[in-house]
């Protein structure tokens, strides 16, 4: 043997390489003498600890104390953050974040992405406003009473115009700079006619649904066959917002009725509670999302519009659907206008001004005062700056896609 050959067998000795014959006969001869093996001198993998830091070894109670003060302390933007900020350290901490932050109906505020898709306080509207750029064509919902100079507000959601030869898109996300539907950020869009006289509102998620839905969608996924996960989205037909039409052009401001199908009429009643949604589903590993949900009388809801690439489902009406209708506004003989009652939120004449109120059946046991409450107003401000309030049962997804609704042309409306 070479000294060549010889160094490198210590080698791979050293190395814990297993050692192999070399071929031909004397390779052969020894294999077939012994059927023993040289195994590598290794310890076998071992599952990696997740390391976690200091911080997570905190006692609960202890770290309880701690983010239940810094949630009452932080009560707007951009000083809010620091909430997020401690949902952020570790599995614990956000856990416990998660179990002390309460939804917008019950303190008002909006904390995490998913406080977008709840409903509102009952009490108070939270107070928001809307820019607009005309250059881009969208549309952006800050949080806060007006603009403020240092441009620190809190983007909650936007929005993009997108003009078809049948109607009109808006496509809401949770950035300003990505509107594409395969992405995360992806909320849901508004959809209107030719004539802009009707819209149809889509969530990216499905509604929330009761026990016993939740049973029946069970069974039909398990029945359903799997499609394929590189669906980029899908949409769920949550509502509706209908024009009413001005041919004969007879003065008068715009009259709406928006038609919510995915909340209850029966939530403004005494006790009543609308649903909320406790996190984002994704789309893409719902392998039932391209089955239609049935409605309450068993047939599919009617969509209108043309079809897209994505899924547009529509949901399952929880009973009989809230119905919301304008206000009805006065006529002020001075000023020779319809005017409204805005509370100084709304400063500028404008024909895309509205209020809403619950259009409530007489058999519903709902008092005089909650009818008469607005559960959204939108009003302009200044140029391209409007002002959006809402409350309960409406979310603040819901209440910005009505808002758009107002920006899109209306020939057969005016």
């Amino acid at each position: 043997m070479s000294f060549k050959s010889f160094f490198r067998e210590l080698r791979e000795m050293k190395n814990g390489i297993r050692i192999r014959p070399k071929r031909g006969g004397e390779g052969r001869n020894w294999r077939s003498r012994t059927r023993s093996h040289i195994a590598p001198d290794e310890v076998p993998p071992q599952p990696e600890v997740i390391q976690q830091g200091q911080w997570a070894n905190l006692p609960p109670e202890l770290l309880l104390d701690i983010i239940r003060r810094v949630e009452e302390s932080e009560t707007s933007w951009p000083a809010r953050t620091v909430v997020l900020f401690c949902a952020s350290v570790c599995k614990s901490w956000r856990k416990i974040t998660l179990e002390i932050v309460k939804t917008p109906e019950q303190c008002g505020r909006l904390t995490f992405p998913i406080s977008l898709k709840q409903p509102g306080p009952r009490d108070s509207p939270i107070q928001c406003y809307v820019r607009r750029h005309r250059a881009t064509s969208t549309y952006l919902l800050y949080s806060g009473l007006v603009p403020s100079e240092n441009e620190g507000d809190k983007l909650l959601l936007a929005a993009k115009r997108i003009r078809r030869a049948t109607g009109t898109d808006f496509v809401v996300s949770l950035v300003a700079d990505d509107f594409s539907r395969a992405c995360s950020t992806y909320v849901g869009k508004l959809r209107s006619n030719f004539f802009g006289s009707r819209f149809i509102m889509y969530d990216s998620q499905p509604p929330v649904l009761t026990a016993g839905q939740q049973s029946n969608q069970s069974n039909r996924r398990f029945h359903a066959k799997q499609v394929s996960p590189t669906m980029s989205a899908c949409n769920y037909s949550i509502g509706s917002i209908s024009y009413e039409l001005n041919i004969l052009r007879t003065r008068g401001p715009r009259r709406m009725r928006c038609v919510m199908q995915s909340i209850p009429a029966s939530c403004i009643q005494q006790g009543g509670n609308a649903p909320t949604p406790t996190s984002f589903s994704s789309c893409l590993n719902d392998h039932h999302h391209h089955l239609p949900l049935p409605t309450s009388n068993g047939k599919e809801s009617d969509i209108d519009f043309s079809s897209t690439s994505i899924t547009e489902t529509p949901v399952q009406e929880l009973g009989e659907s809230l119905v919301l209708k304008n206000k009805a506004p006065r006529w002020h003989e001075q000023l020779q206008c319809w005017c409204l009652n805005f509370r100084g939120r709304v400063t500028v004449a404008s024909v895309k001004n509205f209020q809403l109120v619950a259009d409530v059946d007489p058999a519903l046991d709902v008092s005089v005062e909650e009818q008469e409450k607005i559960i959204l107003q939108f009003g302009k401000i200044g140029k391209d700056i409007f002002t959006m309030d809402y409350r309960y049962p409406l979310s603040a997804f819901q209440a910005f896609a009505i808002c758009l609704s107002s920006f899109d042309t209306k020939p057969a409306c005016e």
